[in-house]
């Protein structure tokens, strides 16, 4: 029995969900541990792409069980529209999917929070969704969230959202100037999600622990990346989740002894969306080329992404930070046009140079990347399906990733679909 988990290696949008619909094969349960609505999981089957942002990815193979856990901001409104939309493409959910009744839900007071909060912050925005996550996990943390099991008590719930609700529209009003919300129609609303859900919601820290003992395969998805991480990322430029592996245990109920293999995924390039440093960012042309190579706008808000080269001082972090055993890296083809390709391997400024990624980020600020160049191949690799057809020196690129984080690389994509994924090496 071995079960794994997949985590991304930079800020996010590395291309987690297609690789997670890819070995879900090899595992019986697929398991999406912490995270909301904020994120987006793309998977391109033939002429169909689904997005995903609550359902874990396996839910497209018919034969795999899927769990929301309990790490999860749950926004019941968003799982009931992709639940929805599943079924227009004849894909069961029933008797498939598991959905925590220890999950925080998201509720119209946190999105308003979250909207009105940003606003105000000016030319200091975080860069959220605004999907009311951060509110969620805040009101987790401060012991005033409501969680799935509270909807099956509809007295219960009426006082919660009562209390809860007068609380948020002091804030709304005294603070932002905001209008103020009704509990009543929330109320109304979430009794509704309550018998809709309702088939879904379980105990999954029970069933999921059983399934260890009867010897199940679980794999493990994370969200976002993990230079995003509430504690390891570039705080306070981060979500408010760890989707690093740090996130699994407390995220669904299980040991962290039940964790066998760790992959990471990885762009050939970084990207990131909001505000917060970004040292090998692409200025001007370059940077809006790579986005149209590589379509990088939010699968979640369509905000264009912001493109730099590959940094390998953020990736050893995050290598280091989830105990990687392999590493999968996508997006290749984008570089395909580009004549040099640069690589930071390390950060410097004029007092000492910096290997692994500074907590400190007005140091960071201070510090350049020191490059190392490759020459690129400037051929077309989208579709190649044989390791031995790739041209060398884009093999040359993958061996110098290689080399520069000590992780092997065992899969790399070269499209958005299914078949453009080459297995390049063994685990």
């Amino acid at each position: 029995m071995s079960n794994a988990c997949v985590v991304g290696l930079q800020w996010g949008d590395e291309g987690k969900g297609k690789f997670i619909d890819i070995l879900a094969d090899e595992y019986d349960i697929i398991v999406r541990y912490q995270g909301g609505s904020n994120a987006g999981h793309t998977v391109v089957i033939d002429d169909s792409k689904f997005i995903f942002h609550l359902v874990p990815s396996g839910i497209l193979h018919p034969d795999k069980q899927c769990v929301i856990g309990n790490g999860v901001a749950l926004d019941p409104a968003q799982l009931l529209k992709e639940l929805a939309e599943l079924e227009e493409h004849n894909i069961p959910t029933a008797n498939k999917l598991f959905v925590s009744d220890r999950a925080h839900l998201v509720f119209p007071y946190h999105k308003q929070l979250d909207l009105v909060s940003e606003s105000e912050k000016g030319d200091e925005k975080i860069g959220t969704t605004g999907r009311g996550i951060g509110p969620c996990y805040a009101d987790k943390m401060s012991r005033t969230g409501i969680r799935v099991a509270e909807l099956y008590h509809p007295e219960h719930l009426k006082n919660r959202l009562k209390e809860v609700v007068q609380e948020k529209n002091k804030i709304l009003r005294d603070l932002y100037n905001a209008p103020p919300l009704s509990w009543e129609g929330m109320y109304d609303e979430y009794i509704g999600h309550a018998a809709r859900l309702s088939p879904y919601v379980c105990d999954t820290v029970e069933l999921l622990n059983n399934a260890i003992k009867a010897s199940k395969r679980i794999l493990f998805e994370g969200a976002q990346g993990t230079m995003l991480d509430v504690d390891f990322g570039t705080y306070p430029y981060i979500t408010s989740s760890n989707p690093s592996v740090c996130g699994v245990s407390s995220g669904v109920g299980v040991s962290p002894k039940h964790i066998h293999n760790i992959y990471g995924v990885m762009k050939a390039y970084t990207t990131r969306v909001g505000r917060g440093p970004f040292p090998t960012e692409m200025d001007g042309e370059l940077g809006e080329a790579v986005r149209k190579r590589g379509d990088e706008f939010g699968a979640t808000t369509g905000r264009p992404r912001r493109c730099g080269w590959f940094d390998a001082v953020a990736v050893r972090h995050a290598v280091m930070i989830n105990g990687v055993d392999s590493a999968i890296l996508t997006k290749l083809d984008v570089l395909d046009r580009e004549e040099t390709i640069k690589v930071c391997v390390e950060y410097k400024n004029s007092s000492r140079s910096y290997v692994t990624f500074p907590s400190d980020l007005v140091l960071i600020s201070d510090c350049e990347p020191v490059y190392e160049e490759i020459p690129g191949w400037l051929e077309d690799t989208s579709g190649i399906t044989d390791k031995d057809k790739f041209p060398e020196k884009a093999m040359g690129y993958i061996r110098f990733l290689e080399k520069t984080l000590e992780l092997k690389i065992t899969m790399v994509s070269v499209g958005p679909e299914r078949k453009q994924v080459i297995r390049i090496s063994d685990e």
